[in-house]
């Protein structure tokens, strides 16, 4: 049977990364492009195979971990479009719950920010003495609201995710949050890779039941860090978009981040140096070969 074509479906929405179109009442189709974003822009250059990426990765995590998740079919599914084939799943649909759901078994980021203006994060108090990339006694859930496109998400208190969603919803939100973490950077290390931070986002199915949606553990998600060259105090090297970010803010872009001007393209050889971190990242967590995954190249 022939698969259908992406014009086939209506369109629904885009995000900074993802396009969004409907299948039927019950079934969305979930594309991941090769756009990449930063500092709440979305850049002119793309990463290419990075929607590629980012679905392997997740559809590696989703299989990992253990918590209800959002995929409603095979990554071959015959529902998805030839020409977004390896780069979309089809995903159950979901009513998306407004917060941003963060683990951080490291100190660094805005979590960094945060700690050295207040000696918190999300209201959380830290000992003192804390730097870059210490490691925390046990990870911590750093919930932050789920910002609209171009706007910036902010590091909130677990009482405004109280409010947000209730205190049921709330913790079962903690809970499987630092569960599935902790897995997953469980894993990682057996690979050699330290996940410093994630972030999760989570849906409520017709029964009410928590679900986890979008990605999983991919390096636009989180931070990932080798384990073997591991320094507290240091800004660590990267498999993940830090290595963009810090290219964004090196006097060779020339952009001034405050300015409100949009970030220059990337050069060709930030653009190279990612893609390999992606695919590493993915390869090393893995056990696999990204040349294998549908569609690659």
């Amino acid at each position: 049977m022939a698969r259908p074509a992406l014009s086939d479906y209506p369109h629904l929405g885009s995000g900074k990364v993802r396009e969004l179109y409907r299948i039927d009442d019950d079934h969305l189709l979930f594309v991941a492009s090769d756009r990449i974003s930063a500092y709440d822009h979305v850049l002119a250059s793309e990463i290419p195979d990075k929607g590629r990426i980012l679905t392997a990765m997740s559809v590696f995590f989703f299989d990992l971990v253990e918590a209800p998740n959002h995929l409603a079919g095979a990554p071959d599914d015959p529902r998805i479009p030839a020409e977004v084939l390896g780069r979309a799943l089809v995903v159950r649909e979901l009513t998306m719950v407004p917060v941003e759901c963060v683990a951080r078994g490291y100190l660094t980021g805005s979590g960094l920010a945060d700690y050295r203006r207040t000696g918190t994060v999300c209201g959380i108090e830290l000992p003192p003495g804390l730097v870059e990339a210490s490691k925390f006694a046990t990870p911590l859930f750093t919930p932050a609201t789920k910002a609209d496109q171009g706007d910036h998400d902010e590091n909130i208190a677990f009482a405004t995710v109280i409010e947000k969603v209730g205190g049921v919803v709330a913790n079962q939100l903690r809970d499987r949050t630092l569960q599935i973490y902790v897995q997953a950077a469980d894993h990682a290390l057996t690979r050699g890779l330290i996940v410093a931070d994630t972030k999760f986002e989570f849906g409520l199915d017709g029964h009410g039941n928590l679900v986890l949606a979008d990605e999983v553990c991919t390096p636009d998600s989180s931070r990932y860090w080798p384990a073997d060259e591991y320094r507290v105090g240091a800004v660590q090297n990267s498999f993940d978009k830090q290595f963009v970010r810090n290219w964004l803010t090196s006097d060779e872009s020339g952009w001034d981040r405050d300015s409100g001007a949009p970030p220059p393209p990337l050069p060709d050889d930030v653009i190279a140096a990612t893609r390999n971190r992606y695919i590493e990242a993915y390869e090393r967590v893995s056990g696999k070969r990204f040349d294998d995954w549908i569609g690659a190249q």
